[in-house]
């Protein structure tokens, strides 16, 4: 179980608590809104997902509603998705503030700290899989 602002628990494997559709695509577009005006994420955006941006957010959404509310909408391969784009370290870090700041702004503090718990472990797994960061394999 994730341990909230407010320290009531939200647990990791049944439906969050509180979290809505609607909340889920507020926070994909409000948050995507921000990223593709950020000075360092935004040319990465652009560069990955030009002409698809309502279908990256519409997955997005899809992939978070799998996240929180368990309905198995999302069926991609993130780290399929994110091979080949030259993702360091630092710009998984800016990605995650730019996504804590968000979900803190518009939920509640359990909700918010839901899905920045969330955000962390996939960013740590997407970097594990993609071999960059503190905890990526080194082999020979």
């Amino acid at each position: 179980m994730a341990q909230s602002a407010t320290g009531r628990s939200i647990p990791i494997i049944s439906p969050a608590e509180g979290v809505t559709e609607a909340m889920i695509r507020d926070l994909v577009e409000t948050f995507y809104d921000r990223v593709i005006r950020d000075p360092e994420l935004g040319p990465i955006f652009h560069a990955a997902l030009s002409g698809r941006w309502s279908r990256h957010l519409a997955l997005m959404v899809d992939f978070w509603s799998s996240i929180a509310l368990r309905t198995g909408r999302y069926q991609g391969k993130p780290q399929a998705a994110h091979m080949g784009m030259s993702l360091t370290p630092e710009l998984f870090a800016r990605w995650l503030s730019l996504f804590e700041k968000t979900a803190r702004e518009i939920f509640e503090p359990d909700v918010a700290a839901f899905f920045v718990d969330r955000a962390g472990r996939i960013a740590e797994s997407l970097q594990i899989g993609l071999g960059i960061g503190p905890k990526a394999l080194r082999l020979p």
